[in-house]
């Protein structure tokens, strides 16, 4: 079974197709994943595989190994773009997310200060107010949302919570207008004798609808890169992607941005 992606609290930096050279930070443990939804292409795996035994990082340690590592970063001369919150799990979900929002900042602050700060959060916490104002402390507050059609979230996103209601999250997603970067999953594909695609006429209009409420700074549109937990699923191609942005840009004139 595919597992966890990282094995430790700070990695890379790698390269990331959305953001550049990426040093991350994952905040689930180490050994598990620990996350508010079940995606189908979740490149960690599924939440069955538990959340391990090594807990999550106290605040205080996440703070020493960044330090650490930024200091060993900045006596090399090794280049960084950006510091991504990012890992085996939903990073809002760390009881000490805000604290751990505001380490970063300084210490970034104090070893990398034109390096941006990027939260990859899947949108479940954000009715959170300790969560919400954190991420509007960072650079790049970058928010999940794969449909506005609560059946597909369910099919492709599969929420933990039975309450989850796509409506009340475009609703909260909506306080993040002019700042929030929405991020969106473009696929097809079958799982468990259900067809996936929120590349539909209905699925693309609703979506458009659901954009012109948020009002986000700007929209990422991206499909599969890597090899998915659930087998069936394809990835969309590129002509395919930008004709779906432009049609987004003309009907919202939001800017889309496709990988």
């Amino acid at each position: 079974m595919q597992t966890v992606l990282f094995h430790s609290t700070i990695f890379g930096p790698i390269h990331s197709r959305r953001l550049g050279s990426s040093l991350g930070i994952n905040l689930m443990p180490a050994d598990g994943k620990v996350c508010s939804f079940d995606c189908l292409y979740c490149e960690a795996g599924f939440n069955a595989q538990g959340p391990g035994t090594a807990g999550l990082p106290s605040r205080a340690e996440v703070a020493r190994l960044l330090e650490e590592k930024l200091q060993l970063m900045k006596n090399s001369g090794e280049p960084l773009d950006v510091i991504t919150f990012s890992g085996n799990g939903e990073p809002t979900l760390h009881p000490d997310f805000a604290g751990v929002i505001d380490d970063t900042i300084r210490l970034r602050d104090s070893y990398f200060p034109t390096v941006k700060i990027s939260v990859l959060t899947n949108s479940t916490r954000i009715s959170d107010n300790r969560v919400a104002e954190a991420l509007r402390r960072i650079d790049n507050n970058i928010l999940k949302l794969d449909s506005a059609i609560d059946r597909t979230v369910r099919l492709l996103d599969r929420p933990n919570s039975p309450d989850y209601s796509v409506k009340q999250v475009i609703s909260e997603l909506s306080q993040f207008e002019g700042t929030g970067i929405i991020q969106t999953m473009i696929l097809r594909g079958e799982h468990d004798g259900n067809t996936i695609d929120n590349t539909t006429e209905t699925e693309i209009s609703a979506l458009i609808d659901a954009y012109r409420q948020i009002r986000p700074s700007s929209i990422m549109l991206y499909s599969i890169d890597r090899k998915t937990p659930a087998e069936r699923l394809r990835k969309v191609g590129s002509d395919e992607l930008q004709a779906i942005a432009d049609r987004i840009v003309a009907e919202t004139s939001i800017p889309v941005t496709t990988t």
